[in-house]
């Protein structure tokens, strides 16, 4: 497997998994980006799901909110080796934007970078 793929079975995409994120979830921020992440069983042989999601009320605009879940996504797919290579748990991810105004890959990469250094300092029971 390449380090700097984002295949299908890495994609958080279970409803009841998206609503239990919401409910148990813990998060961490480093603006404009939120981490909610839930240690949890999953069914592929992945050691991580992620989603992706950007506010209808910040972004009326759905061409807008497509274009930063795409940069969201990419930002993520860069610096994911971060979490795989230090944690032996099973985790489910996603990643808000709670920013109001349109970001460029270069602002949003490294804040992506720091909000998965800052997940991997925690201690995950």
């Amino acid at each position: 497997m390449t380090v700097f793929s984002y295949p299908k079975r890495e994609k958080l995409k279970s409803k009841k998994a998206i609503q239990a994120l919401f409910s148990e979830g813990k998060s961490v921020s480093v603006f404009p980006l939120k981490l909610i992440y839930l240690k949890t069983q999953l069914p592929e042989n992945v050691s991580v799901q992620c989603g992706v999601a950007v506010p209808k009320k910040n972004f009326k605009n759905a061409v807008k909110r497509n274009r930063i879940k795409r940069l969201m996504r990419e930002a993520y797919r860069l610096n994911k080796a971060l979490v795989f290579n230090n944690t032996e748990a099973k985790f489910a991810f996603l990643i808000l934007y709670l920013g109001k105004d349109m970001p460029s890959f270069q602002g949003l990469a490294p804040k992506m970078k720091l909000l998965l250094d800052k997940f991997n300092t925690l201690p995950h029971e």
